[in-house]
C-alpha cells in the first residue's frame, strides 16, 4: 500500500483530494506480556504493516469517517456529540482520539478520514492502536498545535481506555508512535522513558517469524480485566505501588506471603516476566540474538502455566516450532489467541513454517498465516 492509493480512496470516497496522508504501524511485542498494566517493561518493535489515514479538514464541526474494509458506508459523527460509549464498532476508536483530543484543547473543527491498511485484526498486532495514531497523526497535521508523537501515543491511550473503554496500558499507542527501522523499544511503562535496542535478525542469519493463528477464543473476553484486578490485588496485598517494584529475588518472599492462591501465579508470571525483557535487552545490546531463543520460550510457559492466556493453537505453535529446530518461540499480545513469534535460523524458516502449518491441518485448524518481522517505522506523515 502507498500514500498514493490511499489518497485515491480518498478522493474516490469524499469527491476531492485530502491535504495529506498519514501512517503508523501495527507492532510485535518481542517479550513483556502483562507488564504494561503493572508499571513494567516491555520490549515491541514496529511492523512494516500499518494503517494509513487520508484527511482533509473540515470546519463545520463533523467527522466523516470511512474504511475501505468496513460495511455501511461512511460514519458521519458530530464533534460536540462526542461522549465515551456513543459510538460502537470500528469507527469508535477514531471517534475516541477525536474527543480525546478536544478534551486536551486542540482546536479542531472537523475532518474528513479515510483509513486502509495491512495491520492484520484480531491478530494481537495492535491494529487498533495504528488507527489511533493515524488518525491523531491527521487531526493534528490539519489543524496543529503540532504535539509531540509521545504526546499522541498518550491521547490515543485516553482514546481506547475511556472513549472506547478498553484497559489497555501504554506500550501499544508508544511502539506505534515512536519506535525506529532495525530496533526494539526498551520501554518503562512506569514513566515512559524508553531507548532503542538494535534488532535485526536478517543480519545475524536469522528470521523472527510471526503465526497468526487466526483464532481468537471467546473466553479471553473477560479474562483481561481479571488477571489486572488479581494483580493489583497482589500488588495491595505486598505493599508495594505495583508489581515492577518487586524482583525476582523478593519472590519466593512475596509469593509465601499472599493469602490468595489464585494471585500468586500472577504475580510470579509479572516478576519473571520483567526480568525477561531485561535479559533480552541484554542480549540484544550484545549482539546476543540467538540467546533470545530460550527466553522466549520461557517466556510462554509462564503466559500458559501462570497467567493462564494462552490456547491450544498457540501452545502448537510453540511446540512444533520447538520441536521443528527453532530457537525459541512464545505468544504475542493478549492470547486466547491472535500470534506467536518464532525465532529460528534462516536455513530453517521455511522448515519450521512448513511444520507449523501441516500440525494445524492434521489438528483440524485453519491454516495460520506465516510472515517474517521485521522492525520497521513509527508514526509519521506520508504525503
Amino acid at each position: 500500500m502507498t500514500a498514493r492509493a490511499a489518497a485515491t480512496a480518498f478522493t474516490h470516497t469524499f469527491g476531492h483530494p485530502p491535504d495529506g496522508v498519514w501512517a503508523a504501524p501495527g507492532r510485535v511485542n518481542l517479550i513483556g506480556e502483562y507488564t504494561d498494566i503493572n508499571e513494567g517493561f516491555v520490549l515491541p518493535f514496529a511492523l512494516p504493516h500499518r494503517t494509513w489515514a487520508a484527511a482533509s479538514a473540515r470546519t463545520d464541526g463533523r467527522l466523516r469517517l470511512h474504511t475501505r474494509h468496513g460495511t455501511g458506508g461512511t460514519v458521519e459523527l458530530r464533534l460536540a456529540d462526542l461522549r465515551p460509549g456513543s459510538v460502537r464498532g470500528w469507527a469508535a476508536y477514531p471517534a475516541g482520539v477525536a474527543w480525546a483530543l478536544r478534551a486536551a484543547g486542540h482546536p479542531g473543527t472537523g475532518a474528513d478520514l479515510h483509513f486502509q491498511g495491512d495491520v492484520p485484526a484480531g491478530a494481537g498486532l495492535s491494529s487498533s492502536a495504528a488507527l489511533e495514531l493515524a488518525t491523531a497523526l491527521a487531526l493534528d497535521g490539519l489543524h496543529g498545535p503540532g504535539r509531540s508523537l509521545p504526546e499522541l501515543a498518550a491521547l490515543s491511550r485516553r482514546a481506547e481506555n475511556a472513549f472506547v473503554g478498553v484497559p489497555c496500558g501504554p506500550m501499544d499507542q508508544t511502539a506505534s508512535a515512536c519506535c525506529i527501522p532495525g530496533h526494539a523499544l526498551h520501554l518503562d511503562t512506569r514513566d515512559l522513558t524508553h531507548r532503542h535496542v538494535p534488532f535485526d535478525p536478517a543480519a545475524a542469519g536469522l528470521r523472527l517469524l510471526v503465526v497468526d493463528t487466526r483464532v481468537k477464543h471467546s473466553l479471553g473476553d473477560g479474562a483481561y480485566a481479571a488477571r489486572r484486578a488479581g494483580c493489583a490485588a497482589g500488588a495491595r496485598a505486598l505493599g508495594v505501588r505495583a508489581l515492577r517494584d518487586l524482583s525476582p529475588e523478593d519472590l519466593p518472599g512475596a509469593l509465601a506471603e499472599l493469602p490468595d492462591p489464585a494471585v500468586r501465579p500472577l504475580v510470579r508470571h509479572v516478576v519473571t516476566e520483567n526480568h525477561r525483557v531485561g535479559q533480552v535487552a541484554g542480549h540484544l545490546d550484545a549482539g546476543d540474538l540467538r540467546a533470545v531463543g530460550p527466553v522466549l520460550t520461557a517466556g510462554h510457559a509462564s503466559l500458559r502455566d501462570d497467567f493462564a492466556v494462552s490456547c491450544p493453537e498457540l501452545d502448537l505453535v510453540v511446540a512444533v516450532a520447538n520441536e521443528a529446530g527453532a530457537l525459541g518461540a512464545r505468544m504475542t499480545g493478549g492470547g486466547f489467541g491472535g500470534s506467536a513469534v518464532v525465532l529460528v535460523e534462516e536455513a530453517a524458516a521455511e522448515a519450521v513454517a512448513t511444520a507449523v502449518t501441516a500440525a494445524f491441518a492434521a489438528a483440524g485448524h485453519r491454516a495460520p498465516r506465516v510472515f517474517t518481522a521485521t522492525a520497521g517505522a513509527g508514526a509519521r506523515r506520508m504525503a
